[in-house]
């Protein structure tokens, strides 16, 4: 009889978990460095925060949450063997991933034409990095869903749907802390 681990039961790829966990480790500490800042000048982060897309965000939020969901879906349909709707829902999230990035494009552009800029207060230094750093990994995630709707094998799709979730999880933390808490 063989033991199993813990290890065993993960769906996708040992290193795509270790990724995905070093990932949330490193945006749990820019999350944990805000908010302490944050206690410092509760007014001030409060008068900046107001400077932010708060419906513009809301809307990224549905759309991310969207895309994870035709990613499941996408994982669902390729362990059935239905290739061709699995793509196609690949590349329905990489697109709503896209959409998220012209949506905080025009954010950051909003902020630009305002004279907002990362040394504006500490609260954009932070909503800069944190919010610029998930951007960069959306737009990853953007390739790697594409990259996989084109070799469409059933491991890669749960490795891609693992960090597409990871990518989600992180949007849903920041979204509340960063646009909404007071």
């Amino acid at each position: 009889m063989t033991e199993t681990s813990v290890l065993d039961e993960l769906p996708g790829e040992l290193l795509m978990w270790i990724l995905i966990a070093s990932e949330l480790l490193v945006f749990g500490a820019g999350l944990i460095v805000f908010l302490s800042v944050r206690i410092m000048d509760p007014a001030g982060f409060a008068d900046a925060q107001d400077a932010l897309d708060r419906t513009g965000a809301g809307i990224n939020t549905i759309v991310l949450i969207t895309s994870g969901f035709l990613a499941a879906l996408a994982l669902r349909l390729g362990r059935t063997g239905a290739r061709t709707p699995a793509r196609l829902a690949l590349v329905g999230a990489a697109l709503l991933g896209a959409l998220f990035l012209w949506i905080k494009g025009a954010e950051l552009a909003s902020h630009a034409a305002h004279g907002i800029v990362w040394d504006t207060h500490a609260f954009f230094n932070f909503y800069f990095m944190l919010t610029g750093f998930h951007a960069a990994h959306v737009a990853a995630g953007v390739a790697l869903l594409l990259l996989v709707a084109w070799r469409d094998h059933v491991n890669n799709i749960e490795d891609a749907s693992a960090f597409w979730h990871m990518v989600d999880l992180i949007w849903v933390l920041l979204f509340p802390v960063i646009y909404l808490l007071q």
